[in-house]
């Protein structure tokens, strides 16, 4: 269902604002940050390609640089084939997950997926609403993209929610922002590509995410209880035999999750592995299975399609780690933290407020992938500064790209549905200001409550110390679980405890403890005869003896073990007489005393 067609009024004002709106944010970034940043800003908002832009003020910020010997454009590649980015599995990940979602929503898996949801919670009070969160967030997770989402489930559930008696503006906006909520569920592709950029364990992720993406999913269906239960809509008999058909029939499609798990908690399979097996097993149930696509009329249209987009995500990931590595080259995040600092801005809290609205503007205005791989590197030292954990970060992150998707005035969420249900896209503010409201809240909770992004990893924690604890040393890879590390190959405690244990990381010196003594007069008067003679005193502790010839004598005495003693009894008559020779030291060395010493 499509609304009525815009009018020539309706149009001119959404274009005034549009203008209004892009001279606004140009004027202002060009007066504080100078006419290069304002141009690269003005291009982006007029709609130049992402990847375009990234590579282009990468170019600009190198042939600009203040040192005459680096400008140059080569500048830009280093990190763009260095092993962490070209290396990555989660590159090979993105093109075959793609092609996933591209394969489920040319399908009918989006009508089979709202079925089973409806049998299971459609007699709720709000029922279908909760159906369209649910589906929204598993075929979100299912495709990694919120637009497709938008078009293929808010496409089949706007009427539907329509027909039952929800109002527009209600469905509308639940269909708007619906399309965000898989990207905080487990391998939905956004946490992949945090763990690639971070160099967290990605299974790690997606197990501290279960808390952060429920508490969200469950914002959102107590709003949609709130909703039925306020406007009395018509609720439907739980029918159990329907609810068991329904996920008889969704079997096929819960069997790739189940594969995706299995593969990569067994170890069969590493995560590009297992996205290929995925997507020949989605392939097939598709094709042979279900037979909703057909091999010589589908597969190349998929194919095609996807491709065309993984490959356009994959360029604009290259191009934002262009751009990162004259950020981190330059030292940038440094500089901003010192900058703030000198400001006043020294409490946790604080940080987090500036971090989020930051990711927030960022979010709206760039692909989530990629403000991923841009924020991360210049938000991560201010984490480790702050001592802010790993996963809770995370989940802030990409909670944040899920709230921006959805926020007036630039989300993009607003613009696919804009399109799909051909509304002005100005329409849609106040539609989507509620449930943005919601993302907001948990947001909030999640930022504030850190132990909701981090119970669920440790236990993991714990085993990581417990191993450390009986080698006897330092947990280092517990460190790197706890706190955001400036420099993840030299971990760094967390704690005021672990500091206090560890200081500077490494075990702390053990406590001398007293020690049976032999005493030997001997030997302790030997060390006391050397000291003093290499410091120029008398040996034998005569303080009032004259420094003389015989101090060589003592040091000959004291090397062939003869003590303190051996330094004022007579020597033994050497054969022949005359002075020592180089064989009588020698023999001295190896304690044999004078060549006569033993008779």
């Amino acid at each position: 269902m499509s609304g009525p067609a815009l009018t020539e009024a309706e149009k001119a004002k959404g274009a005034r604002i549009a203008l209004g709106s892009i001279g606004g944010v140009v004027a202002l970034l060009t007066a504080l940050a100078g006419p290069l940043v304002g141009l690269v800003v003005f291009l982006a908002l007029l709609g130049t390609p992402l990847f375009a832009i990234m590579g282009g003020a990468s170019e600009l910020a190198w042939l600009t640089h203040h040192d005459p010997n680096h400008q140059f454009l080569r500048r830009i590649a280093p990190e763009v084939f260095s092993s962490r980015f070209a290396g990555s599995p989660i590159l090979t990940t993105i093109p075959l997950f793609t092609f996933v979602g591209y394969l489920m929503a040319e399908s009918k898996t989006p009508e089979r997926l709202v079925r089973a949801a409806t049998a299971w919670v459609g007699w709720l009070p709000g029922g279908l609403a909760i159906v369209c969160v649910v589906a929204s967030a598993v075929f979100t997770l299912f495709t990694g993209g919120s637009g497709v989402t938008i078009i293929a489930v808010g496409g089949l559930l706007y009427p539907a929610l329509r027909q039952k008696g929800y109002d527009e503006k209600f469905a509308l906006g639940l269909v708007t922002t619906g399309g965000s909520l898989g990207l905080l569920l487990p391998y939905a592709l956004p946490l992949l590509i945090y763990a690639m950029v971070t160099g967290l364990d990605f299974q790690l992720v997606n197990k501290a995410v279960v808390l952060p993406g429920a508490l969200v999913l469950v914002f959102f269906a107590l709003y949609a209880i709130w909703y039925g239960v306020r406007n009395k809509l018509p609720r439907a008999d739980f029918d159990a035999k329907e609810a068991l058909a329904a996920t008889w029939a969704f079997k096929w499609e819960l069997g790739l999750f189940v594969l995706l798990v299995i593969s990569i908690k067994s170890g069969m399979a590493d995560i590009d592995e297992a996205a290929g097996l995925v997507a020949l097993y989605t392939l097939f149930i598709e094709m042979y299975v279900h037979k909703d696509l057909s091999l010589k009329k589908d597969l190349v249209k998929v194919a095609k399609g996807s491709m065309a987009l993984a490959g356009a995500v994959i360029l604009i990931l290259a191009m934002a780690n262009a751009l990162i590595n004259y950020v981190v080259q330059e030292q940038m995040p440094g500089k901003v933290l010192d900058a703030l600092l000198k400001v006043g801005l020294d409490k946790t809290w604080q940080f987090l407020l500036v971090m989020n609205v930051f990711l927030l503007v960022l979010g709206m205005v760039m692909d989530g992938l990629s403000a991923i791989l841009v924020a991360v590197p210049l938000v991560l030292p201010f984490a480790a500064h702050f001592g802010l954990g790993p996963f809770h970060v995370a989940m802030m992150f990409v909670l944040n790209l899920e709230l921006a998707f959805s926020c007036p005035p630039l989300g993009l969420n607003l613009f696919i549905s804009s399109f799909r249900f051909n509304r002005p896209v100005v329409s849609l503010y106040r539609i989507a200001m509620p449930f943005v409201g919601l993302l907001a809240a948990a947001l909030l909770v999640i930022m504030y409550v850190p132990s909701i992004s981090n119970a669920r990893v440790l236990p993991d924690i714990a085993e990581w110390r417990a191993k450390a604890e009986a080698e006897k040393r330092p947990p280092k890879e517990a460190w790197l679980l706890e706190c955001v590390q400036q420099d993840r190959s030299n971990p760094l405690p967390c704690s005021e405890e672990d500091k206090k244990a560890y200081p500077g990381g490494q075990m702390a010196a053990p406590v001398d403890q007293p020690k049976a003594v032999v005493v030997d007069a001997g030997a302790s008067d030997d060390d006391d005869d050397l000291a003093a003679l290499i410091g120029g005193r008398p040996s034998g502790g005569d303080a009032g003896a004259t420094p003389g010839d015989d101090s060589e004598d003592d040091l000959a005495a004291l090397i062939g073990g003869g003590g303190k003693d051996a330094g004022t009894a007579t020597p033994p008559p050497k054969p022949g007489g005359g002075a020592e020779t180089e064989d009588d030291l020698a023999d001295l060395i190896r304690g044999a005393g004078r060549e006569d010493a033993g008779k």
